[in-house]
């Protein structure tokens, strides 16, 4: 894995071998940014990145200049890793909390610009995610929720559902929150 791009395009990620994970694949984080790009000024943005794994996401965004990251997992080894990466790199903008996703998404006060959530594919729950972040109201006006899934869900349906990306085995549905 590596920063695709920002201050530490090309920096190799090495998480230890022993973390419960399924990494973003560099191609479809890659798509996904060239995407972002286009809709985002990341120096302006506060994310959430739900079941953040190796901070692989968060790490992204922080090279970007994003000026406010909270990467959520509940292993305790993976936010370790993101603790020590971050320090490594200096990427002084990115917090981590030790917290169940669906726990946190019902506590939670903050609001944010993007909440990008990556869960196990065989995850039960899955397709309450949208309805969670959207109705708990955790997006700014216009945020955006960014799901990654396998083929097996189809959230078009949604009523906030924005678009559908599919890299390889890897699908992203886009949600976009308009307050009322």
């Amino acid at each position: 894995m590596r920063i695709i791009s920002g201050t530490h395009k090309g920096r190799t990620i090495r998480p230890p071998s022993n973390l419960p994970i399924r990494p973003t694949t560099d191609f479809a984080k890659e798509s996904l940014f060239n995407i972002l790009n286009n809709r985002l000024d990341f120096e302006e943005i506060s994310v959430l990145e739900l079941f953040a794994g190796t901070g692989s996401i968060s790490f992204e965004f922080a090279s970007r200049g994003a000026k406010d990251i909270t990467a959520i997992d509940i292993n305790n080894r993976c936010n370790e890793f993101i603790r020590k990466a971050s320090v490594e790199y200096n990427f002084l903008n990115i917090r981590t909390v030790r917290a169940d996703a669906f726990a946190f998404l019902g506590f939670c006060k903050a609001k944010y610009d993007l909440i990008f959530a990556d869960p196990p594919f065989d995850m039960k729950d899955i397709s309450k995610l949208p309805d969670l972040v959207i109705n708990n109201k955790l997006l700014l006006n216009e945020g955006l929720f960014i799901l990654e899934h396998s083929r097996d869900h189809d959230f078009s349906k949604h009523p906030s559902f924005l678009e559908h990306r599919k890299y390889g085995k890897v699908n992203f549905s886009f949600f976009l929150y308009k307050e009322v």
